[in-house]
């Protein structure tokens, strides 16, 4: 029994980080996205037979995730630990076409093709083909804002306000430094911000956000080559987090499940 449990740890280790991004994504925050990883994890000790050995490790462990989300029997204890607002957010979008928006965030976000995130849902490939355009639909339906992006590559900085800008939002401005960041937000009090972690002068995207973020609320996507200086468990994780080199649908659909948590907090 031991050694099974090392096989198991020793498997599904590498990715769990990547599983607690999801969750985060799907749930909106880190304490209840790590419930949900918690409840996955000891489903899979109770019972190794749930990850099926005939699957690829990461696609199975998806799956047995799945299974623990679509249950009406596991309640993550988002009001207690993470406030009112915070667990009305989650509830709503359990009532909001959830199937929805995970397709888009297990494709977009998470990389997977789309056979396996039909697998992975339980759905056809023509169903989630049409949950994809009414996730797209969604997105174009997301209320508009100003986004501020930091970001020392140049290349990379026009691209992504390329993408933005074609979801209808205005950029309204591109920090290379930290300093830079800080002042910008300070001035136009952007909806949304996005930001890398490391920038060329050596100053950190995370203490622009962090002091940008003493100042005012706005959800944060970072888009980083690093996201194991983020991922590591020891201490608060960013909700949403985009490895480069990206794809335009991830960078929406990090976007669009941002603002949507945002404006949960701020329509209450």
């Amino acid at each position: 029994m031991e050694n099974c449990s090392m096989s198991l740890s020793k498997m599904v280790t590498p990715e769990l980080p990547y599983l607690r991004r999801y969750a985060r994504a799907l749930t909106g925050s880190q304490a209840s996205g790590d419930a949900y990883v918690a409840a996955t994890l000891a489903a899979l000790i109770e019972d190794k037979t749930l990850l099926n050995s005939a699957l690829p490790t990461r696609l199975a462990l998806y799956t047995v995730f799945q299974a623990i989300w679509s249950s009406a029997d596991f309640h993550p204890p988002t009001a207690k630990r993470e406030g009112h607002l915070e667990a009305m957010a989650h509830e709503r979008l359990k009532r909001l076409a959830p199937l929805r928006r995970q397709a888009l965030l297990l494709t977009a976000l998470e990389g997977f093709a789309p056979e396996e995130a039909s697998m992975i849902l339980g759905v056809s490939r023509a169903e989630l083909d049409q949950l994809a355009i009414e996730a797209q639909e969604d997105i174009a339906r997301q209320m508009r804002t100003r986004v501020l992006i930091i970001e020392d590559e140049t290349l990379i900085a026009m691209d992504l306000s390329d993408i933005v800008s074609r979801m209808g939002h205005e950029v309204v401005a591109i920090a290379d430094t930290a300093t830079k960041a800080v002042e910008e937000a300070d001035a136009y009090s952007p909806g949304i911000v996005l930001a890398d972690i490391q920038l060329g002068d050596g100053s950190s995207g995370v203490d622009a956000v962090e002091e940008i973020l003493q100042r005012m609320r706005a959800p944060v996507v970072f888009i980083t080559a690093f996201p194991d200086r983020l991922l590591t468990g020891s201490r608060p994780e960013p909700v949403y987090l985009i490895t480069k080199p990206y794809l335009e649908d991830t960078v929406q659909a990090a976007v669009s499940q941002a603002l949507f948590f945002s404006s949960m907090a701020t329509s209450h």
